[in-house]
């Protein structure tokens, strides 16, 4: 055969059309096949949810550290919006990943996977679609990918799940019915599945003529494809049981297009859009990635006008470092009224809060030099999933450590570049997290037990 030809190949037409429909269903995401139910019957039993918050390039350490373990910790600067919170959150230091340390591009590709990625690795699975496989067959939506850059999650074959920036089209994707009626969609859903089927068709016909790397290649595309044909078997299935209406004040203050220029705005809008699809009983998964290494907003409002990358490489500068705390308390201060929110906001089990874990925090602890011990980690939530609130757990005050100084910049820099306790790795609360939802599994990552330190 002659390869040069390439008349084997798959029409360019029809790989745009593939990913076009991949890309244009980032809320539609389940890696489960359809149960058959009826889509009235799926919200039974209690609903359990997980929310995942990334923060990138790290923090102030010196201003974010707790230095005292146990319940009667002080807050430190950075977290003081956290006080209210206390008896909901568990502040932990000393976590890290084994796999991330020394390649801090690879800090959010692996903060939710714990995998394993060099040259030629692929991702594995981010803990959230994990879960998200197990919740899928209750809501609507698998889960929801949101971002203000970047993405967090990653799907069985270590592919990247795309996420949304756009609140508006968050808000009229999981509340507004589609426009024509489920008719004129389910037709919509129907051509796409006509489309799948013949790349899929088509695709099969080339497996014997690949090579190895080829046929590897050709096999990541096709799971994407399979998997937004389970999307679009799932969506129609849903198409009839029509969408909880929202509130006029709620409508107005969610459906817009929120400007990343009003940072505060536009977080708290995405955290009221998690917390109303959980209301809701939509999803019970989302993540939110806040910034991307190499970028992180700016935050105008308060008068940075660097990005977080920029402030995170601030060479001891007095300056820069009096903003990266100002950021680092600003973007807990948002992570706060997510908690109050779902404090506040209750269905038939009681506040949210009880019933929804939350994990926030970076791949990276000290962004200057990349560090990637020592992680900012703070687990939130869950109550009534078995989760122990109040403490500080601090996984270096279990090993041999002599103590936190604050005052020596290069000392506590150092316990953020190697870790200080090796077994204290965070695919252990990853895997303690997932076993909470109700997932059946011994290991995740780079897990090497669970995190009983976080139960009650």
């Amino acid at each position: 055969m002659n390869i040069r030809r390439q008349h084997w190949l798959l029409s360019r037409r029809h790989v745009l059309k593939g990913l076009g429909v991949a890309l244009a269903l980032p809320l539609l995401d389940c890696m489960r096949p359809l149960s058959g139910a009826d889509p009235l019957k799926r919200s039974t039993g209690k609903a359990q949810r997980s929310v995942f918050i990334y923060v990138p390039n790290g923090v102030n350490t010196l201003d974010y550290q707790i230095t005292t373990a146990g319940p009667d910790y002080k807050m430190s600067t950075s977290l003081r919006a956290l006080e209210k919170h206390r008896a909901v959150i568990t502040p932990i230091s000393g976590l890290y990943h084994p796999n991330g340390l020394g390649n801090h591009h690879n800090c959010v590709k692996i903060w939710l996977t714990g995998g394993r990625l060099g040259q030629s690795d692929r991702n594995t699975i981010s803990v959230d679609q994990l879960i998200a496989q197990k919740t899928a067959q209750h809501t609507r939506f698998s889960s929801i990918e949101l971002a203000a850059q970047g993405a967090l999650s990653w799907n069985a074959d270590g592919i990247q799940l795309p996420a949304e920036s756009n609140a508006g089209v968050v808000f009229r994707a999981l509340f507004e019915e589609p426009k024509g009626g489920p008719a004129k969609q389910r037709r919509g859903l129907h051509r796409r599945g006509s489309i799948l089927d013949a790349i899929l068709d088509e695709a099969r016909g080339l497996d014997g003529q690949l090579g190895r790397e080829d046929r590897g290649r050709l096999e990541q595309y096709l799971t994407s494809v399979r998997e937004v044909e389970v999307r679009t078997e799932r969506a129609d299935s849903w198409l009839d049981t029509p969408r909880p209406k929202v509130d006029a004040p709620d409508q107005q203050r969610l459906n817009r297009d929120v400007s990343q220029q009003q940072v505060g705005d536009y977080f708290r809008t995405m955290y009221d859009l998690m917390v109303l699809a959980f209301q809701a009983d939509l999803t019970r998964v989302a993540t939110f990635c806040t910034g991307q290494e190499g970028q992180g907003l700016a935050i105008p409002e308060i008068n940075i006008r660097q990005d977080r990358h920029s402030l995170s490489h601030h060479n001891g500068n007095p300056d820069l470092l009096r903003q990266l705390t100002e950021s680092d308390a600003f973007n807990i201060a948002q992570f706060a009224y997510l908690l109050e929110r779902l404090s506040t906001v209750r269905d038939a089990d009681g506040p949210l809060i009880d019933t929804t874990m939350a994990l926030y925090g970076s791949g990276m602890s000290f962004g200057h030099s990349h560090g990637n011990a020592n992680l900012p980690i703070i687990l939130a939530g869950g109550s009534k999933l078995g989760f122990k609130h109040g403490r500080h757990v601090d996984f270096n005050a279990m090993a041999k450590f002599d103590g936190y100084d604050l005052n020596d910049a290069g000392r506590h820099y150092g316990i953020c570049g190697r870790p200080v306790n090796e077994k204290a790795r965070l695919s252990n609360l990853l895997l303690t997290m997932a076993q909470r939802m109700g997932i059946e599994a011994t290991s995740f990552g780079d897990s090497i037990s669970t995190m009983p330190e976080v139960l009650s």
